[in-house]
Parts: C-alpha cells; sequence; structure tokens
C-alpha cells in the first residue's frame, strides 16, 4: 500500500527507504513520495537517525548556505557598478537573515506541514509547525532529524528570492527589498514549495522536481522578470554601457555556486547514497556542458570568449539540472547542460535586447529560462533505472507543472510588488540612483 502511494506521490525530493532480501543480504531502493506522508511515518515508531545520511545533510545544508553567502553575494556584487557594490551585497546578506526568521516562524509550516482543512491541502501546509513546533531532535525524517530537514529547506527558501534581487539592483529601496521578500517568501515561495514537495497540487499531478527547477528557478526567474516590468528600467539602460566593475568577483562568485550547488542537488537524495552520487555526477557534467556551450556559441557570434560569458553558461547549466538531477543518467544530464546553455544565451543576450526590459543580471534569461528547459527535458529524460520515481514522466505533466508555477509567480508576484510600491515605493529618487545606492541608502562606498 504505501510503495502504491510513493509511486503516486511523485515530484519531491524526499525518500521512503525500504529493505528488500537478495541473496541471503538486505539492500536498500530509493523511492521519492509526499513530504507530508514521510514525515508523518518516519516519525512513528521505529524510526532511526543513520549518521551517514546525517552527516551528509549536515554538509549540504553548509554547501547550500555558500551558495547565497558568499557565493551569489559575489556573483552579483561583480556584476554591478562600483557605486553599487556594497548596496548588493547588503541586499543578499541580510535576505538570508530575514528568511531564516521568515522560515522558522511560519514557512516551514506553510510548505511542509498538513493543513487541517482537507480541501486546502493540496494549496498550502497549516500552521501545525510554526515556530519549529514539534521539530525536536526525537522528529526524524526518513533517516535524518527533521530539524536538519527544515534548515535544509531553510537554505533554498533563503537563495530564491535572493535570486530575484539581481533583476533589480541599482533602483531598489532598501525597505522594498525587506518588504517584498517577506511577502513573497511566505506568499509565493512556500505555497509552491507545498505544491511539489510537501504533498500539494503538483506532487499529486505527478511533476518531477528533484532540488527546485520549478520552486526555485522557475519561480525566481518569473518573478525577477515581473518584479523588473513594474519597478522600470535603470535610468541609463540604452543609453550608456553598464558594465559590470569586477568580473573576478563574478568568477569567484560563479565557483563557490559551482561547488555549492552539490549540496543543492546531491543532497536532494536526502542521504549518503547511489542516488547522491549520481545527483552530484549529473551536476558536474550539465555544468562543464554549459559553460562550454555558452563559450563557443559566444566565440561564435562576438569573435571572443569571455568571464561573463562563461559563467554565465555554467550558472544555466547548474540551474537546468537541478529539476532532473536525481531522475536522469548522466547522457541525459549532458544534453540537458547543453540545451539549458543555448536556450538561456538566446533569452540572456536576443530576446532581451530585442524586447527592451531590464532584467539587470539576466534572472529571468538563466534561472527562468534553463529552469524551464531542464524541468521540461526532465520528463522526456527521466529514467527508471536512475530512480524508480520515474516511472510515469511524461512531457505533459511536466508541461503543466511549469504552466501552474508560471502562472501563479506572475500574478502574485505582481500584487505583491504593486502592494510594496503603493504602501512605501519601490525605488528610489534618481539622485540616489545618480549617486549610486552605496553611499546614497547607507552611507558607505568602495575606496
Amino acid at each position: 500500500m504505501l510503495e502504491k502511494f510513493a509511486r503516486r506521490s511523485l515530484g519531491t525530493h524526499l525518500q521512503w527507504r525500504h529493505t528488500q532480501p537478495r541473496r541471503g543480504r538486505r539492500v536498500r531502493s530509493t523511492v521519492t513520495v509526499g513530504a507530508v506522508l514521510l514525515a508523518s511515518a518516519a516519525s512513528a515508531q521505529g524510526a532511526t537517525i543513520d549518521s551517514g545520511d546525517t552527516a551528509w545533510l549536515l554538509t549540504s545544508t553548509a554547501l547550500v548556505l555558500m551558495m547565497t553567502i558568499p557565493g551569489l553575494a559575489l556573483f552579483y556584487g561583480g556584476l554591478v557598478r562600483k557605486k553599487n557594490v556594497l548596496a548588493t551585497l547588503l541586499q543578499t546578506f541580510t535576505v538570508t537573515a530575514l528568511v531564516s526568521v521568515l522560515w522558522f516562524a511560519f514557512g516551514y509550516s506553510l510548505a511542509f506541514s498538513s493543513n487541517a482543512n482537507d480541501g486546502l491541502n493540496a494549496f498550502i501546509g497549516g500552521m501545525s509547525k510554526a515556530f519549529f513546533e514539534g521539530v525536536g531532535p526525537t522528529a526524524v525524517v526518513g533517516t535524518i532529524p527533521e530539524v536538519l530537514f527544515a534548515v535544509f529547506q531553510m537554505t533554498f527558501a533563503i537563495i530564491t528570492p535572493a535570486l530575484i534581487l539581481g533583476s533589480l539592483v541599482e533602483r531598489i529601496r532598501f525597505s522594498a527589498v525587506l518588504w517584498f521578500t517577506s511577502l513573497w517568501v511566505l506568499f509565493v515561495y512556500s505555497p509552491i514549495a507545498h505544491w511539489v514537495w510537501g504533498g500539494g497540487l503538483l506532487a499529486n499531478a505527478g511533476v518531477l522536481d528533484f532540488a527546485g527547477g520549478n520552486v526555485v528557478h522557475i519561480n525566481a526567474g518569473v518573478s525577477a522578470l515581473v518584479a523588473a516590468l513594474i519597478l522600470g528600467k535603470r535610468k541609463d539602460f540604452g543609453k550608456t554601457a553598464i558594465e559590470p566593475h569586477n568580473l573576478v568577483l563574478t568568477l569567484i562568485g560563479s565557483a563557490l555556486l559551482w561547488v555549492g550547488w552539490f549540496g543543492f542537488n546531491a543532497g536532494s537524495a536526502l542521504g549518503a547514497n547511489a542516488l547522491a552520487a549520481t545527483a552530484m555526477a549529473n551536476t558536474q557534467i550539465a555544468t562543464a556542458a554549459a559553460a562550454l556551450t555558452w563559450m563557443f556559441v559566444e566565440w561564435a557570434a562576438r569573435g571572443k570568449p569571455t568571464v561573463l560569458g562563461t559563467t554565465s553558461g555554467a550558472v544555466a547549466g547548474l540551474v537546468a539540472i537541478t529539476p532532473a538531477a536525481g531522475f536522469v543518467a548522466p547522457v541525459g544530464a549532458f544534453i540537458i547542460g547543453i540545451c539549458g546553455a543555448a536556450c538561456a544565451y538566446l533569452a540572456a543576450v536576443q530576446l532581451k535586447k530585442a524586447l527592451g526590459y531590464d532584467d539587470s543580471l539576466d534572472v529571468f534569461g538563466i534561472h527562468g529560462v534553463a529552469g524551464l528547459v531542464g524541468a521540461v527535458l526532465t520528463g522526456v529524460l527521466a529514467t527508471t533505472a536512475v530512480n524508480p520515481a520515474s516511472a510515469g514522466a511524461n512531457l505533459g505533466t511536466q508541461l503543466y507543472g511549469v504552466l501552474i508555477t508560471v502562472a501563479y509567480s506572475a500574478v502574485a508576484t505582481a500584487a505583491l510588488t504593486l502592494l510594496v510600491k503603493a504602501a512605501g515605493g519601490l525605488r528610489v529618487p534618481e539622485e540616489h540612483e545618480e549617486a549610486g545606492l552605496d553611499l546614497a541608502l547607507h552611507g558607505e562606498a568602495i575606496i
């Protein structure tokens, strides 16, 4: 009965492990199941904590946090102009602190607990785990402490709104960053995380998302584009060249993202096992293929390979493989890396230029588009040889998940952005933008 339910509840990176006799010894197999089922079943009598799995999740949690601070902070900090570096770094650092508190207070419960009203459980969790109520040392998810699972998920919730800010840099008020992030995490991120990983709408539909194609990247990419359109273009956009001030920081940041992403993807196996090893291999292969793809495409188009292009390609590969990391074979990861980078290049370079929108650091072009490519190709390339939960994977279901995520992200983000705009304003005055946000908002500057 449990295995039948597990195969119906696809689309989350949580695991149910069971043992089977074979030639006189016991082996473990892995099936992904809905988070609600796992959390309740694993808390029952007989659940034990595996020290190896716990050690790997502790490491993965630290790696994913490293992706935001310092990884994303340095990646974004190098891409903006010198007068806005400190403001950009502080936005990322502050979002890390703010989302940590919000996730502890409300976000985790909304995403990963059951709603007392069964009719609403497909859309949002309840408040039974607010302030980590009941998430103590004896509560277990699979073979790890639930408190560790909650903090691991916290790092995913942290990086997602931090990604969005890349589309809004150099012109958004710091107070607007705080209000937008707070509302977005609770009303956009937490519901979509529940739909995909908390036993909600998309999990029940069979949508596969191993480590955050829908939840993190499509969600962040679409939200970034919508928020950027409402915020408006930078003062100098399209009039003068807006150049990155320090590509050394960007390369260092992208390298930290690459290393940290092993925690993001391989950690989502929730154990030190063969699935984690496959996810790690897939992440490395897809990222390398994507970096080379962008580099060669740019080289052919512009006559020179660049640091900005090659690092952007690597990030596109990391994004594209995220939903598929635990469902595809390495050859599938290779295909996804190439396709993700090629499509992201077209979006970030060609589409953005043609339509004239100011997505400052190409959050939509890279995260939104590469995430969409990876999510769709998961339905084509997923194989039961890697993960039994790939049974039933198909293109139609994956497209359904993408469309639902895009629609909700766009509408909800537009509503929240307009609310913040009406309440206190989104954009700094023109003179502040001209002077730079470092001095205008924070009274500090890089000498």
